[in-house]
């Protein structure tokens, strides 16, 4: 498992004069799934897309399990890509889906898609529009996995799921990846469902990478420092500011450390992963990063 699942050297989509992606680089592991954050427009569908190899960049390069994608049959058979809309056969049953998907994959495990539909109460002779959200979600999981792939694309999977059928749908993926064989790349708002599967995460705003790495690392990296309130230019030294919040007598700031804060003037305390991320969604706004030599 040397070869990431995933390595993009800045990687660049443009859409006529504006640019979705510019400049975005990160890298995934194999075996794991990883989280792909933004606030909306961030390009992560734009970087999936590549990734799945139904768009090129227009600048850098991206591998996918050490290959670059494109519409070859091996590379194909590789990839398991789920859109957000779950594109289904709303006549069809699901029964009738991986009958179909037998005809065109050339690895499908029809047999395992059925068994994983059942345990999740999937009723597979109802046509899908008359489905749950939440089942019509299975259904498009258990579909995407029967091709066995090595790498899982999935582009916002649990958005319109109620908290149930989302916390469902995200343990099936845990036993998926969990069987060994599979990396899993999700892009999702629900970052407390995130948080639940994924250890490594990648975070985009504005088409850039903001953070890349495992999860436990990211949050043991940043801080909350609280003090009274003086210039957030005046942040210990090795401390990133992400951004700063004052009051009449206080200073608040979530910063990246590079080394430990030795000013006792500063209270130091973790900080929750969503608002470590929420702070660099809001960074890209008013106020640049400040970073303290």
């Amino acid at each position: 498992m040397s070869t990431p699942a995933l390595r993009a050297s800045g990687v660049g989509k443009r859409y006529g004069q504006v640019w979705a992606l510019r400049g975005c680089s990160a890298s995934i592991p194999q075996g794991r799934i990883s989280a792909l954050v933004g606030p909306n427009g961030a390009g992560k569908t734009s970087l999936l897309k590549i990734l799945a190899g139904l768009s090129a960049p227009d600048e850098g390069e991206v591998a996918v399990l050490g290959r670059v994608p494109d519409q070859n049959d091996a590379f194909l058979a590789s990839i398991g890509y789920l859109a957000q809309s779950v594109p289904l056969y709303d006549h069809l049953t699901a029964d009738e889906h991986v009958a179909l998907g037998r005809h065109l994959n050339r690895n499908w495990d029809g047999a395992g898609a059925r068994t994983r539909m059942a345990s999740r109460g999937v009723p597979l002779g109802r046509p899908v529009r008359t489905l749950s959200g939440g089942q019509r979600a299975q259904v498009g999981l258990s579909l995407a996995l029967a091709k066995r792939p090595e790498m899982l694309l999935l582009d916002e999977p649990v958005a319109a799921l109620d908290p149930l059928a989302r916390r469902e749908f995200l343990t099936s993926l845990a036993e998926a990846v969990a069987d060994g064989g599979l990396s899993v790349l999700v892009s999702s708002h629900l970052l407390h469902d995130l948080e639940r599967v994924c250890d490594h995460l990648v975070l985009l705003t504005l088409g850039k990478t903001q953070l890349c790495g495992e999860i436990d690392d990211i949050r043991a990296d940043h801080r909350m420092l609280i003090g009274p309130r003086r210039s957030p230019h005046k942040a210990p030294p090795g401390a990133e500011v992400v951004q700063t919040t004052q009051t009449t007598h206080q200073t608040r700031l979530l910063v990246r450390l590079r080394r430990a804060v030795l000013d006792p003037g500063w209270e130091v305390s973790e900080v929750a992963l969503e608002d470590v991320i929420l702070a660099y969604m809001q960074a890209d706004r008013p106020d640049p990063v400040v970073t303290a030599s």
